[in-house]
This record gives structure tokens, C-alpha cells and sequence, in this order.
């Protein structure tokens, strides 16, 4: 899968580039060193970011359960198509 097959939206990175970022905003957040004037952008940024990752592993959660649900064997009693 290469990055731009990973990145959901046009403009947004990887689930990866993501949450990479948010732990680099953190960081900046944790440490004395952060500008109050970037404060609110950098908080704006990170939740877009997380919500962004939330919806990658949603979309993946769904895949893997259509994936699983098609490759179950039909029980004995359903009849293909139903």
C-alpha cells in the first residue's frame, strides 16, 4: 500500500504521517517551550488529525469485517444467495 493509497482524504497524511504529528504536537504541548499564540492551532490541528485516524481505523475495522464475514463457511441450512 503506498502513502497515498493510505491517505483517506485529499490534503491529509497517512494514518502513520498522522499520528505521528499528533505525538510531535504533544510533545511541543508537554515541553515549557510552547508559543500560547500557536496554542489553540496546534490543538485545532491535533484534533483534526485524530479525528482523521479514528475514521482510518473505522473504515479498517469494516473491511476486516466484511473480509471475515465473506469468508466464513455457509452452514449447511442457508443456501447460497440468502
Amino acid at each position: 500500500m503506498t502513502q497515498e493509497d493510505d491517505a483517506a482524504e485529499p490534503g491529509l497524511p497517512s494514518y502513520a504521517e498522522a499520528l505521528d504529528e499528533v505525538q510531535e504536537i504533544l510533545a511541543a504541548l508537554e515541553s515549557d517551550a510552547t508559543d500560547v499564540d500557536l496554542l489553540a492551532e496546534r490543538v485545532q490541528r491535533a484534533d483534526l488529525l485524530i479525528r482523521h485516524c479514528r475514521s482510518r481505523l473505522d473504515d479498517a475495522r469494516l473491511r476486516v469485517e466484511q473480509v471475515v464475514a465473506g469468508s466464513k463457511p455457509q452452514s449447511s441450512d442457508e443456501q447460497p444467495g440468502d
